[in-house]
């Protein structure tokens, strides 16, 4: 979705980021006194979570840089660090909860960088983070088009052994990648779901076939790769078609360049529903055998989930038997019906995930 305008929070005017990113996007500038001024200009849209995607607002993180997954209670979390870089995305996906997680929804870029740095030294300082990324609030890499910041970020993450960073995306905005001494603390990721989804859920957004020809350029030059089906979504033949993603997948990716594969079905709060048939009138996502789950989100009856999951995990598990797949938000019933174990049987979630990172990225141990 094209910007039309930037916002410049008047604490930020001056730095220099700024006017480099002004520059490259050569668009109308407005100078802010107060944040509510650019969330009055979304709110008096007739759909202000469009109108949120096409002003970029640059203004100054006031909180942390650096926080832990909030994860769900009652659901195995992976222990994941957030690297908070801005806040929502140029991409319009129906499902996406951003939507309504931000009120109002507004594409933010935080430009007080030095701060996050040097959370970032503290954080490698205490040599026990091992996995942190930026894609929980954002796409990682749509910042690529007006700034320079996934070279600074993989260039900080180089110098360091501790911890491996995850970039996840659903671009393919991979070229200033290319020549980078990333030591293989980056990790390039890329969500992934079938054709039918994509076409008819994820406006805005890579092709599949574009996504698995980035990652396989990014593995050429020695990035550690990722994958995240996340929503997987259930229509008629999508057990089919999420067996050919995983074929597809194998056919660009070696196995042995992965370090994990994550999987986790659609789920909703109720308030996206109203949001999803009014922008996407067509999309059937919402019209599924739901029911309200332990987090009070809208999730497909376990049977259902625990069906689609057993027969992609096989699927994988066919290539790929070494690479760890886990879920995003399960309880131990699905997690043993859906994969015949539970983590805690063997190590913590994160414990599993964390020994994958410091194989593939070569991170010492404290």
């Amino acid at each position: 979705m094209a910007l039309s305008r930037i916002c410049i929070e008047q604490s930020a005017a001056q730095d220099p980021q700024v006017n480099s990113i002004c520059s490259r996007l050569n668009l109308p500038v407005q100078i802010v006194q107060d944040p509510r001024q650019v969330y009055e200009l979304v709110l008096d849209s007739d759909d202000p979570v469009k109108k949120g995607k096409e002003i970029l607002f640059l203004t100054h993180n006031q909180g942390s840089f650096i926080k832990k997954c909030p994860g769900t209670k009652c659901y195995t979390c992976c222990g994941y660090m957030i690297l908070h870089i801005g806040t929502y995305c140029n991409m319009d996906c129906s499902y996406c909860i951003l939507q309504s997680y931000f009120h109002p929804p507004v594409l933010q870029y935080f430009i007080n960088q030095n701060n996050m740095l040097a959370e970032l030294d503290s954080v490698f300082a205490q040599k026990n983070i091992r996995r942190m990324g930026t894609g929980e609030y954002t796409d990682s890499m749509i910042w690529e088009f007006w700034t320079d910041l996934a070279q600074m970020l993989v260039n900080k993450f180089a110098a360091q052994s501790y911890t491996a960073l995850e970039l996840k995306t659903k671009t393919t905005a991979i070229d200033k990648l290319e020549h980078l001494e990333h030591n293989k603390k980056t990790i390039m990721s890329w969500s992934v779901n079938t054709e039918t989804v994509i076409r008819e859920n994820e406006r805005k957004t890579a092709s599949l076939t574009a996504r698995l020809e980035a990652a396989a350029r990014c593995q050429s030059w020695g990035y550690p790769i990722g994958f995240h089906f996340d929503p997987m979504v259930i229509y008629p033949g999508y057990q089919a078609d999420y067996k050919h993603v995983v074929k597809q997948i194998f056919k660009y990716i070696s196995p042995a360049n992965l370090v994990w594969i994550s999987m986790g079905t659609f789920r909703f709060m109720p308030p996206l529903k109203n949001i999803i048939q009014k922008r996407f009138p067509g999309s059937k996502i919402i019209y599924g055998e739901f029911i309200s789950g332990l987090d009070d989100k809208m999730r497909y009856f376990k049977p259902l989930r625990i069906d689609l999951y057993k027969a992609v995990y096989s699927c994988i598990k066919e290539t790929a038997p070494d690479v760890p797949v886990y879920f995003c938000m399960e309880d131990d019933e699905v997690w043993k019906k859906s994969f015949g174990f539970i983590p805690s049987e063997y190590k913590s979630l994160p414990e599993i995930l964390d020994i994958s990172a410091i194989n593939h990225c070569q991170l010492e141990f404290n």
